[in-house]
């Protein structure tokens, strides 16, 4: 009997691997430096045991492609929210990986409380990347009006500005909360758990694997992953009503940094403290009239929709994303940036029969079942199967690690990759091109701003585009 499982990456992974070492499992490169996202079992060779990104854990679970997972009740409860009756059975605790969900809001802000945003008639705002369980709360509390921001992370640099609250992820006292947020609510506590698919609980024997997990800790416990350092800074962002004539910049976060770090020396701007070795999301541009956060760049095309933001450098792939979801959004390219290259790519395992898309098409023309798509750009992967005539396809949205879908889990994957050496390295091949993409400057078509706001913008365009050339 063939037993599948799903093992962490990221916050939990050094715990888990100390964990299954003590239950004897001896797996085989389950460490800080991961490479293969199938792990062999000395002791227990049948199993298939596959690494993903956390927050994919509870799908993978529930929808019966895993019997077993571990990940954290946040991301546990983030499904369940949405869907009360899914397929997850809860086995145990395993008592590491402890952490807490907040709601919080910013001390630079006006003072809040929970009393207060029940009675306002403006619309509160949260902004999180648990947008079910953001929602959820926003219910319960009974406010008035509320919108959710979904977002890919980094939740915490939005309020007072750009949200009223935010909901994130810290310690279990609140006090690692990042960029001047207070805490309000602890709207739970969490830790890693044991899960399994409903169906496989029922009728598969587990007992064997159950039983190794039994009073085992892991040797080294880390301190859980919080939003950042208790780092403050006074917001450089400007009330409403400065905000008339100040350009409001989002930079981005992760390896696109130092690219972005470059350009603007090259363009004579100069930041302080990005990027930030204190966690700090709101650095200081040392140009006038120019306010700047750093968030992720796969939020950043519909914050700039959402007004949020008057301009953003993020890259082509997730513009081109937002407008395959929303073909009116008043978002547009301002300058290409030409740095951060990466190609967008259709992806199959080496032992599909196809080396192009209009092979692949012949092959779903065969099948009964969906042709199962799997890929962080989700819109886009929607339109990409619909436009090549794919035939009956199925959507797998994913945060990260995506090869690791291939081939048990997925049959595509949309996928952006700069070398092809990480897709050819887990068995999988290019099928497809689908476009080239660098950074980009974003920001509104048509946008209504006063007089010197737009010549600011023309001007900071101009000053990159020319970077770009030089």
């Amino acid at each position: 009997m063939s037993i599948r499982i799903a093992l962490p990456k990221g916050r939990l992974l050094v715990e888990t691997a100390s964990m299954l070492e003590k239950a004897g499992w001896r797996l085989s490169g389950y460490d800080a430096s991961l490479h293969n996202y199938r792990l062999p079992s000395v002791r227990f060779p049948a199993l298939q045991i596959k690494v993903f990104q956390e927050k994919d854990i509870p799908i993978q679970v529930a929808i019966g492609n895993y019997d077993l997972g571990i990940c954290g009740l946040d991301w546990i409860e983030e499904l369940s929210v949405k869907y009360a009756t899914n397929a997850l059975v809860r086995v145990k605790d395993l008592g590491y990986g402890r952490g807490a969900l907040f709601t919080a809001g910013s001390r630079y802000g006006n003072p809040l409380s929970m009393n207060d945003l029940r009675i306002q008639d403006e619309t509160v705002r949260i902004a999180s990347e648990y947008p079910n369980i953001a929602e959820s709360f926003a219910l319960n509390q009974r406010f008035r009006r509320f919108s959710v921001y979904p977002l890919w992370g980094g939740a915490d640099a939005y309020p007072p500005e750009s949200a009223t609250l935010a909901l994130v992820s810290a310690g279990s006292d609140g006090k690692s909360l990042n960029n001047g947020l207070t805490p309000l609510v602890k709207v739970l506590d969490y830790s890693a758990n044991l899960i399994a698919n409903r169906q496989s609980w029922e009728r598969k024997d587990l007992s064997e694997i159950l039983l190794t997990l039994e009073g085992i800790r892991p040797q080294v416990e880390t301190p859980p992953v919080a939003t950042g350092t208790s780092h403050l800074r006074p917001p450089p962002f400007p009330t409403t009503r400065e905000a008339n004539d100040i350009i409001r910049l989002a930079l981005p976060d992760g390896h696109q940094q130092k690219f972005t770090v470059e350009l603007l020396e090259r363009a004579g701007i100069i930041i302080d403290d990005y990027p930030s070795t204190t966690g700090n999301r709101r650095p200081i541009v040392k140009l006038d009239g120019v306010v700047a956060k750093v968030i992720r760049p796969q939020d950043m095309p519909l914050q700039v929709a959402n007004g949020n933001f008057d301009l953003a450098i993020t890259g082509k792939d997730w513009l081109t994303d937002h407008l395959a979801s929303f073909p009116s959004s008043p978002v547009r390219e301002l300058v290409d940036l030409k740095s951060a290259w990466v190609r967008i790519v259709a992806v199959v395992s080496q032992d599909v029969p196809a080396d192009t898309i209009y092979e692949l098409r012949r092959i779903c023309a065969n099948k009964d079942l969906p042709l199962r798509v799997a890929s962080e750009y989700t819109s886009l992967a929607d339109k990409y199967a619909r436009d090549n005539h794919l035939g009956m396809y199925r959507i797998i949205p994913t945060w990260g690690a995506t090869e690791a879908f291939l081939p048990e889990d997925a049959d595509l994957l949309i996928e952006n990759t700069e070398t092809g050496s990480t897709i050819a390295r887990h068995h999988l091949k290019i099928i497809d091109t689908l476009f080239e993409s660098t950074a980009r400057l974003i920001g509104i078509k048509d946008g209504k701003f006063s007089r010197l706001k737009q010549a600011r913008i023309n001007s900071l365009a101009k000053r990159l585009a020319d970077a770009v050339k030089n």
